[in-house]
This record gives structure tokens, C-alpha cells and sequence, in this order.
């Protein structure tokens, strides 16, 4: 890649924008030489637009996931981590998985809406919610959107447990929220550190919060009484599962209770943008890399099976779990922490309600 395009992307993960796999025409840059050398590409820029969602609560029956619903604020992530498996589902916009999944973002703005009227209903029976199953709930346009902090009140309100999923600083601003809710264990969350060395993370995930600052999170959360899991995840065999250990007892030393990993899943476009991300950013390991995950996906760059498609298969991969287990003991972290009190739920009373009778 050359320096004028480099300059243009700086802060983005992915490289091209290659189109959607259900798209009859494919994008290809070229540069066809006419006078355009030296001349700044402008740089690539976010746009926000509204998702009309008729329902937020996404649910799922995987054996291999610890939570049976969840809910997305966003559809895309300005994170723009490029190992993200949730980018192909952008693909079903008709966008690509590639720069538009980080730069063209859609917001629900009436998720908190949505979501009390899905827990009103009769038919709805309570279980612990995720928020931030697929994108991040805490990416930088929280802060001004504030549809994360407005489904977190709905749950309060309601008395829904959940459990948030994130990698950003951001998420200790709702601790006026989370706290309380902790107490009636009502709450957890996950904060997820893919690497300890700030180079490599802002390189892999340009827009999230510094390594440091997730551990301070950590910190902040488990002193207001907030239980916390560390997620080691992903781990990219010759690129950062050196540092499995590492970050294990960096969460726990911050106070994290739990902990997990995933080894790096590649499905649909991912692999393509995951190798080309390599070749440009540490061309020197990258057939390394791509070598030691066919070994840990049998053959391949990704396994979708339930049982295999989290931790991969053969000795590769068999060593990474049990270097797993061997440090969470050794650390007294007892896994990702779900046990919340789903008695405590009761809707509140809506406007036109019947009042009870005493």
C-alpha cells in the first residue's frame, strides 16, 4: 500500500472495501495513472444512519455461546478491529465487510423502546441479556447516542440481568447504573483484551480503548462491586497467544473474577481481509501465521462447527486450552461469570395500567 493511501486510512483496520458477497458487481482499486501521483486522498470518514428495527432481542440455541438472547445497539463497529466476526454481517446491507463495516455505522435509536415492549409481553420469559453480542455497545458513538445507557436503564427498570461485552473505557460511565444492578446481581461484565502491547493494538483495533485503559476499566468496575471477565480473545496463534498468560493475570491483578478465549475465527470475508491485513502490517509473519491457524482449524483458515469453531482442533490448538486452564486456576479465575438473579424481574407499570388491588 502506498503512503498517500496509508495517510487516508490511518486509524481504519481494514484495507480495501471490497463489495458484498451477494453483490453482482466487485470493486477493484486500481490506479489507472492519470496525474494522480502525489495528490492526498481525502480520509475516509464515518457516516451514522438509522436501522428501523421492528425487534431488538436476537436469540440463538448455540451450544458453544453462554447466553440464549442478546441485544446489538449498532449494526457495524468504529473500532474497526480487523478480525471482527461480526463484519460479514454487514454484507447482508448490501456493504461490505471491509471499510464500510467501520465507517458506515446504523444506530437504533428507539432500541430502548423496543426492548421494554418485548419484555412486556406475555409470552416473554426472563433470561440473562447480552448486550454486545456482535458490535461493541461501547464504540465511540455512545457518547453522544446514548442507546447503550438507554437499554441498561429499561433493565434496571425492569429488573433484566445482563451482561455487557465490550473493550471500551466508555462503559464505566454507566456505573451509577451497573452498580446497583450488581448488587442485586442483576449485572456483569466482560471486558475483552486482545493483546498487552499498545503497538500491536492499535494496529489490530485502531479505534478502541488503549490495553491500559481497559485495565483501568476493570479496576473501576470491581470497585464498585461490578463482576468482571477478562476475554483473552481472539488468539492468533504467532501473533499474540504468546501473551495468553499475560493477559489473564493482567485482568486478574485489576480485579476480574472470570476469564475465557477464543481462538481467532475467520469465517466468509474476514479471511481475506485478515491476510491482507498481515501482508501489510507484519509481512514478515504472515505465512507464519496463516501456517499455525490451518494448523488449529484442520487445514483450513476457519471450522464452523459447534464444539470446534471457538477453541479449533489439534495439538496447536489443545495446548493453547490447556495453557488456558493451567493459568485460570493458577489465577482463581473460575470462567465467564453468568450467574445472574433472573427472580428480580418485574415490568414496571405502564401508562393506562390497571393500579393492584390492595
Amino acid at each position: 500500500m502506498d503512503e498517500i493511501r496509508r495517510r487516508a486510512l490511518k486509524g481504519r483496520g481494514a484495507i480495501s472495501n471490497e463489495s458484498s458477497r451477494f453483490e453482482r458487481e466487485r470493486r477493484v482499486l486500481v490506479d489507472d495513472g492519470w496525474g494522480a501521483d502525489g495528490v492526498e486522498l481525502p480520509p475516509v470518514r464515518t457516516t451514522v444512519l438509522d436501522d428501523r428495527a421492528r425487534s431488538v432481542i436476537a436469540r440463538n440455541s448455540s451450544p458453544d455461546i453462554p447466553f440464549e438472547q442478546s441485544v446489538n445497539p449498532y449494526r457495524g463497529c468504529e473500532h474497526a478491529c480487523i478480525y471482527c466476526f461480526a463484519r460479514p454481517t454487514h454484507a447482508y446491507l448490501g456493504l461490505s465487510p471491509g471499510l464500510d463495516f467501520e465507517t458506515r455505522l446504523f444506530r437504533k435509536r428507539d432500541a430502548a423502546e423496543l426492548l421494554a415492549r418485548e419484555l412486556r409481553a406475555k409470552s416473554y420469559a426472563c433470561r440473562p441479556l447480552a448486550i454486545g453480542a456482535n458490535t461493541d455497545p461501547y464504540q465511540p458513538i455512545e457518547r453522544e447516542e446514548r442507546i447503550t445507557r438507554s437499554l441498561l436503564e429499561v433493565c434496571r427498570d425492569f429488573g433484566q440481568p445482563v451482561c455487557i461485552i465490550t473493550k471500551s473505557a466508555l462503559v464505566t460511565r454507566d456505573l451509577d447504573i451497573l452498580a446497583p444492578m450488581a448488587a442485586k446481581r442483576l449485572a456483569s461484565v466482560a471486558v475483552s483484551i486482545t493483546t498487552l502491547d499498545r503497538d500491536l493494538a492499535r494496529r489490530m483495533e485502531p479505534r478502541a480503548a488503549t490495553p491500559p485503559r481497559r485495565l483501568e476499566a476493570i479496576r473501576e468496575l470491581t470497585a464498585a462491586g461490578v463482576p468482571v471477565s477478562v476475554l483473552a480473545s481472539p488468539m492468533v496463534p504467532g501473533l499474540n497467544d504468546h501473551e495468553l498468560e499475560a493477559i489473564l493475570e493482567a485482568g486478574a491483578g485489576a480485579g476480574a473474577a472470570g476469564g475465557s478465549y477464543i481462538l481467532l475465527r475467520l469465517p466468509l470475508e474476514i479471511k481475506d481481509l485478515f491476510e491482507e491485513w498481515l501482508r501489510e502490517h507484519v509481512p514478515d509473519r504472515a505465512d507464519r501465521v496463516l501456517s499455525l491457524i490451518r494448523q488449529a482449524r484442520a487445514g483450513g483458515l476457519y471450522q464452523s462447527e459447534f464444539g470446534t469453531r471457538m477453541t479449533g482442533t489439534g495439538p496447536i490448538a489443545e495446548l493453547l486450552s490447556r495453557r488456558f486452564k493451567l493459568a485460570c486456576r493458577r489465577l482463581g479465575l473460575d470462567g465467564r461469570r453468568w450467574d445472574l438473579d433472573c427472580g428480580l424481574f418485574r415490568p414496571p407499570p405502564a401508562r393506562g395500567d390497571q393500579l393492584p388491588l390492595l
